[in-house]
């Protein structure tokens, strides 16, 4: 039996969605073969959670854990930590120097990522399209005509690297930059400020299966607010239609383009990009690389149209670690 660690929390505004990842996770994990752990990763502490859910703190020196005398240390880390310091490579960077397998991406793969800016520049000369966008830094001297004219109006104001559902506004007049601005500050002191893309919104899983690169099937986004944002994603406010409406050839097209990225990267673990068709083109939002694993969340909706169990999901995200 192996020891598994399922890390959940994080220092960002997501941590209450990673908490109910990292319990789906621990539930679903298949009980013959591994012991699971939930180890909380919070700023004032590290602790593992044990079934009556008192706490046992984590000696950071070789993430172990001490419970009645026994040392126990890990075989792998499941990696469920959304936003800071879980999907931003400081855990992975961690890991890898102790020399614990982790289930997400490496280090560099989630530093950039999580960076929208770098992302973008980077998948830019492999043909992946996106958005105009206009970028801040916290302290730069406001235009806001000078941003009108560059990314028009309406346009959408978010962190560069947050949680992407936080700090996110979508402006339509240019008095209200300067809240929105503000907005998207408390979130993070890089700013990216896009043109608005008028399409259909779309969310695909890329995963290595069995150990080959595996494209799962496409979820339309119908958001009932203004746009797919905290409420949308996590409360129930859109419509999640997997698989997406869109014709066979363009569910190949965007497969094709999301595949590429995960390749172009040199991915591993999960990712979920967020694409918006235009005019039969895909647009390159973001890629996540720790995604909600939520009973209702995209990657496991999308997994079951695939026919792949949450027990099968989360099995493969750990022996592909291991090996």
């Amino acid at each position: 039996m192996k020891n598994i660690a399922i890390i959940m929390g994080g220092y960002s505004s997501e941590y209450k969605i990673s908490l109910i990842s990292g319990n789906v996770v621990h539930q679903y994990l298949d009980k013959t073969k591994y012991n699971g752990f939930r180890i909380h990763i919070f700023k004032e502490k590290w602790v593992y959670v044990d079934e009556n859910n008192a706490e046992y703190t984590i000696d950071k020196n070789d993430f172990s854990v001490t419970v009645n005398d026994q040392k126990i240390t890990f075989d792998c880390v499941f990696n469920a930590i959304h936003g800071t310091p879980g999907e931003d490579g400081l855990m992975q960077a961690y890991f890898e120097l102790l020399g614990i397998p982790q289930s997400s991406c490496d280090y560099y793969q989630a530093a950039l990522t999580f960076n929208k800016r770098d992302l973008l520049s980077v998948l830019k000369p492999y043909g992946i399209k996106t958005a105009i966008s206009y970028y801040l830094n916290k302290g730069d001297k406001i235009n806001t005509a000078e941003i009108v004219k560059k990314v028009g109006l309406p346009c959408f104001v978010k962190p560069n690297k947050a949680g992407s559902s936080f700090g996110i506004s979508k402006v339509k007049s240019e008095a209200e930059l300067p809240i929105a601005i503000e907005v998207a500050y408390k979130e993070d002191n890089e700013i990216i400020i896009e043109s608005f893309l008028d399409g259909t919104e779309v969310s695909v899983g890329v995963i290595n299966y069995q150990g080959e690169i595996k494209v799962l099937p496409i979820t339309e986004i119908v958001s009932d607010n203004d746009f797919f944002d905290y409420e949308a994603k996590y409360e129930g406010k859109s419509q999640e239609i997997t698989p997406a409406r869109i014709s066979d050839e363009l569910t190949q097209k965007v497969s094709e383009v999301a595949k590429r990225a995960y390749e172009v990267l040199k991915m591993k673990g999960f990712s979920r990009s967020e694409f918006i068709i235009v005019d039969n083109e895909p647009y390159m939002l973001e890629m996540n690389t720790i995604p909600g694993l939520t009973t209702e969340s995209l990657i496991p909706q999308q997994a079951h149209a695939a026919g792949i169990s949450l027990e099968d999901l989360f099995t493969n995200a750990i022996e592909l670690a291991l090996s």
